[in-house]
């Protein structure tokens, strides 16, 4: 069905109240303002009756401006621009009435002389009837027409019903599903809120955990260095000790052989001696010198393989085997680990003896 919109005349500020009464509409049940009317902090306005339904949608647990309950306050986003409302214990009671916009209401409803959006459905005339207004809905084909087409026309086998009940039901229903809509959407801005904060927290526990599992491979890289350190020591001992030795020798040898080369040399000297008696005054000394030196015993010379280090070899496999089974483990938390790691330094704390007996023992 169309329709032909016709403009008669009207007062010479018709345009002007036209602007005015767009003004005055509720953005949640599209009606002008229903007293008292409700301004937001973001100076939007909404009716109370609206602004109460609006905050039920997105709040349904709490009470009722009725009940006994003491509740906290609730929050809910304008319609018109999104800003969150955030309410005190009384609800949308709480909030300021807009009494200039209340004052308008009363002015322009004094100044019109018809109902809201009267003016439109007068010129709403039926294209077949020219003569006959929009007045009747046709349920069966869901669209509006007039008196005339129900009884002649293309409705008259149809079902009616008034235009004015199907035009306060349809915008009843509108007024809902965006009261529905506004509430879905802080639901869903909610939902996208919560896991905005999952992210954050999956980024800082990650960093956490980064920080402690560096924290545990520089323990653990600080105990091979001191192990290290303490076999190095070890081997350090070992060597000087077997050095000293040797050197002592090397020295006792020295001295032996530098005696029996000066002995050697006064016996050269003295059968040199012509003359046999100032010979044999000197050599009965110098055959039992020689006799003395040559039957002198000097220290035993190093065992064979005393030179080898080979006892200081490590092993270490079977740890590096070990270090590469490390994982991590879902259960531990990072406290827990930190007793652990104290309690095995507790335990690992051994006296200097103890120490170098179990360096000895790892040695092979």
């Amino acid at each position: 069905m169309n329709f032909t919109v016709g403009f008669k005349p009207l007062l010479g500020d018709a345009h002007s109240m036209d602007s005015l009464e767009k003004q005055l509409i509720c953005p949640i049940c599209l009606e002008m303002f229903s007293k008292p009317v409700v301004i937001l902090p973001c100076q939007h306005n909404l009716c109370r009756k609206c602004a109460n339904d609006v905050f039920q949608a997105s709040n349904p647990l709490w009470q009722s401006r009725g009940s006994t309950a003491v509740s906290s306050g609730g929050r809910f986003r304008c319609p018109s621009c999104r800003h969150e409302v955030v309410l005190d214990r009384h609800g949308v009671y709480g909030l300021q009435r807009n009494l200039l916009v209340e004052n308008i209401i009363d002015i322009y409803k004094q100044e019109s002389s018809r109902p809201l959006h009267s003016k439109a459905e007068q010129h709403l005339m039926c294209e077949e009837h020219e003569e006959e207004k929009i007045n009747i809905y046709c349920l069966s084909c869901e669209v509006p027409t007039c008196s005339l087409c129900k009884v002649f026309g293309a409705h008259k086998d149809c079902e009616v019903a008034p235009l004015p009940t199907i035009y306060k039901r349809q915008k009843s229903e509108l007024s809902d599903g965006i009261a529905m809509l506004v509430a879905g959407n802080d639901r869903v801005q909610a939902v996208i809120t919560q896991m905005e904060e999952v992210c954050q927290t999956i980024e800082d526990n990650s960093r956490r955990q980064k920080q402690l599992l560096n924290q545990r491979f520089e323990t653990l890289c600080a105990v091979l260095e001191e192990r290290k350190g303490e076999l190095l020591q070890a081997l350090a001992r070992e060597q000087e000790e077997k050095l000293q030795r040797v050197r002592g020798l090397i020295r006792q040898y020295g001295d032996h052989l530098e005696a029996s080369s000066k002995l050697v040399e006064s016996a050269i000297q003295s059968m040199e001696e012509p003359q046999m008696a100032l010979y044999l005054q000197q050599a009965k000394e110098l055959i039992n010198k020689v006799g003395t030196m040559s039957k002198v015993e000097l220290a035993g010379r190093p065992e064979p393989g005393y030179e080898s280090m080979e006892q200081f070899s490590v092993s270490v496999e079977h740890v590096a085997e070990m270090l590469r089974t490390i994982d991590f483990q879902p259960g531990a938390t990072g406290e827990e680990e930190d007793e652990e790691v104290a309690l095995d330094g507790d335990e690992g704390s051994a006296g200097p003896e103890e120490e170098r007996l179990d360096g000895s023992e790892g040695l092979h």
